[in-house]
């Protein structure tokens, strides 16, 4: 019996991976067949039926392109041959058309072709047969084989909607996939642009003012040295976390931590040995907060400083965390030059690419940014305001 079934289902594969066009030949060919031997075997052969067999036949090599309007002329058909008693009880034809209606017509044109044939089977059988029983029992035969044709078709259409629906899936999760992949490698692009633009301009200040300290302060340049070490080690350690996700680490490998806000005395101390005056505040108690946002105050601190060490000429920066019931603000103000003329500020949606990230992280934080000149019209000023509600672990 399994081999038996495993041939059917390569039978049935192979007929699937047929053209359509063939299929329906060899269907349309083979209910012609059936018509003629049936005339045949009623002696009916007249050249009159074998016209209204063919012109109820060969509709269905366009089944798929027209369903019901085959199905409706195949039945007629079949009725004016049945009533010429030019036709059994198994009408091929029309056993083909119910199973295409059935399989692809909507709902109204099946319950409008499934109407139709069960009148197209009434008439047929009525005028042949005067036995109530015999009636009864060719009815039930026929009835039964064309409930198994559109059951077929019932269960194809039914096959093809979910192989339609899971190719959906498919592709709604390949989008998906595709989205975030997209976000991963923005989130990983505005973590490089972080780090590299922080750590790169510590280590160009404190070396081009290098050689000067070694003639005149050769125990400060020795510190600057130190800081020139530690900064590009700090770098390479968070580049390094920044890209693992885009391999797969070894098992045990030690993992720093993520930057957060125990870590923003470093970042300060850092300006600090730039030959800024930088100072850190916190205002009010602080509170349990999640990574994630440790990081987002972190890189908004450290971008702001490093366009203050960058491009401000500023002499002193000052940062300041101020916890509130609800939200931590975070801002960074200096006293240099102010923002350009040239470059507006993040509230006009324009920038450079650290404004942007700024911009960006403070909204995927829920939050809100503000730049522009401090409160005097002096200097640049920052505040990012990020709201606790939710991030607490």
């Amino acid at each position: 019996m399994s081999s038996l079934t495993a041939r059917a289902e390569r039978i049935a594969e192979r007929a699937r991976s047929l053209p359509p066009i063939a299929v329906d030949a060899v269907l349309t060919a083979a209910c012609i067949g059936n018509a003629v031997a049936q005339m045949l075997g009623e002696g009916t052969f007249t050249w009159y039926l074998v016209g209204v067999a063919l012109l109820g036949c060969l509709p269905l090599m366009w089944r798929r392109r027209y369903p019901f309007e085959v199905t409706m002329i195949c039945g007629i058909c079949t009725v004016w041959l049945s009533l010429a008693h030019a036709i059994g009880d198994l009408p091929a034809a029309q056993l083909v058309a119910t199973y295409t209606f059935a399989a692809l017509c909507p709902p109204p044109e099946r319950l409008i072709a499934a109407g139709g044939t069960l009148a197209g089977i009434t008439t047929s059988l009525g005028p042949k047969i005067t036995d109530l029983q015999e009636i009864g029992i060719d009815f039930a035969l026929t009835m039964v084989c064309f409930t198994v044709a559109y059951a077929l078709g019932t269960g194809a259409r039914a096959r093809r909607d979910r192989i339609a629906m899971l190719e959906e899936r498919a592709a709604r999760l390949s989008e998906e996939r595709a989205a975030a992949a997209t976000r991963e490698r923005e989130r990983i692009a505005r973590e490089m642009h972080d780090i590299l633009a922080h750590s790169i301009s510590m280590i160009a200040i404190q070396a081009e003012a290098g050689p000067l300290a070694v003639r005149t302060d050769p125990d400060k340049a020795e510190r600057m040295f130190d800081t020139v070490s530690e900064t590009a080690r700090d770098a390479l350690a968070q580049l390094r976390r920044a890209l693992g996700v885009l391999r797969a680490e070894p098992d045990g490998a030690p993992r720093r931590p993520a930057p957060g806000l125990t870590a923003l005395e470093t970042l300060v101390e850092d300006v600090r040995h730039a030959g800024l005056e930088a100072t850190l505040e916190r205002d009010g108690p602080p509170r349990p907060i999640s990574s994630d946002l440790e990081v987002t105050a972190y890189r908004i601190v450290q971008e702001a400083l490093t366009n203050t060490v960058r491009h401000a000429k500023a002499r002193t920066v000052r940062v300041r965390l101020i916890w509130r019931d609800d939200t931590l603000v975070v801002e960074v103000s200096d006293d240099g030059r102010g923002p350009s003329a040239t470059v507006a500020t993040a509230n006009g949606r324009k920038g450079g690419h650290g404004l942007i990230g700024m911009r960006e992280r403070v909204t995927a934080a829920g939050g809100d940014l503000v730049t522009g000149p401090g409160p005097d019209g002096t200097g640049y000023h920052v505040r990012a305001n990020l709201p606790l509600n939710g991030n607490a672990p």
